[in-house]
């Protein structure tokens, strides 16, 4: 895991190589950056950072009704940095006073004097402070007076890899399109959580389910269905498949998030479990009975297991 450090802990030193962004979920656009970032670092031997915010600086300047769904959790978007290779990630608190900083305010007060920099990497189409007014221009003769670098990801540069944190989003959370946010994500979308007590109904129709508390209620939860998923116990990678949904058939009204785990009977109750959601196998429906359902449960595992089969060597990540 990448260090996190929160701002009031950083130690300044001007041997760092930076980048800054909220990175929420560390998506292929996010990497472009990232990498830029371990390369140089690795070459000149200096320290490599990202510094992001919390809350989600949308959170503060324009939450909307239900405020904004996060793809990662900052101790998720620690593990993802660091399987990059970034020594630290700087956590700076986005409150209502930070986002009137200027531009130039933030680079000379933060970044320079706080934090500390010789090699500041930036996105061709960056803007960040107050009003996104700041610019690579910014960025250029801030450098040239205090004496950092600046380091231009170009447009050619990032490619086909103009992904958005708001499109992974609706994929996830509107289309259930697990395949798209992955091709995205660079990898499965993932979501922690507690093991805790359900109704254990699971378990007569010989469907058991782990009821999964997910850690931060921040995160964006699949739309409603059946998913086939990895489920990592105790740093074992499993097989299963997961319903979100009501429990129609039951007359279920609350929102739960179900796991089944393939040929797994061991006790689980309390323990944090990670979820990797692979692809959506169809809607949750009600069904006349019990018999009907638990015969589309066999046909959704064999879905389910066929699908899996298929990427049970990308797991890890």
């Amino acid at each position: 895991m990448a260090d996190i450090v929160y701002l009031k802990d950083v130690i300044r030193n001007t041997n760092t190589v930076l980048t800054v962004g909220t990175f929420d979920g560390v998506h292929a656009g996010h990497k472009v950056l990232i990498n830029r970032v371990i390369e140089v670092s690795n070459e000149k031997n200096t320290r490599s950072v990202v510094i992001t915010f919390d809350p989600h600086p949308r959170e503060i300047i324009e939450p909307g009704d239900a405020g904004i769904k996060l793809l990662s959790s900052l101790q998720e978007r620690s593990e993802l940095l660091a399987d990059l290779g970034v020594d630290q990630m700087v956590v700076v608190p986005f409150d209502r006073d930070f986002s009137l900083l200027t531009s130039e305010q933030f680079v000379k007060e933060i970044i320079w004097e706080k934090i500390g920099v010789s090699h500041f990497v930036i996105g061709y189409d960056h803007h960040f402070g107050r009003d996104r007014e700041g610019t690579i221009d910014t960025v250029n003769r801030l450098g040239n007076e205090l004496g950092f670098s600046s380091l231009v990801v170009s447009k050619q540069e990032v490619g086909n890899k103009t992904v958005s944190s708001t499109a992974i989003r609706k994929a996830i959370q509107q289309e259930g399109n697990m395949k798209q946010a992955a091709s995205f994500l660079e990898r499965f979308y993932l979501m922690n959580g507690t093991v805790v007590h359900g109704d254990k109904r699971g378990k007569t129709i010989g469907y058991p389910t782990a009821n999964i508390q997910p850690q931060n209620e921040k995160k964006v939860t699949p739309r409603m269905g059946v998913y086939a998923v990895f489920i990592r116990v105790d740093g074992e990678y499993l097989r299963g498949m997961m319903n979100i949904g009501q429990r129609p058939t039951f007359e279920g009204t609350e929102h739960t998030l179900e796991v089944h785990i393939f040929g797994f009977d061991k006790e689980i109750y309390g323990k944090d479990i990670q979820v990797q959601f692979v692809e959506r196998i169809r809607d949750e429906i009600a069904f006349s009975g019990v018999e009907e359902l638990k015969s589309q449960l066999k046909k959704d595992e064999t879905n389910a297991r066929k699908i899996l089969n298929k990427h049970a060597p990308n797991i890890a990540k």
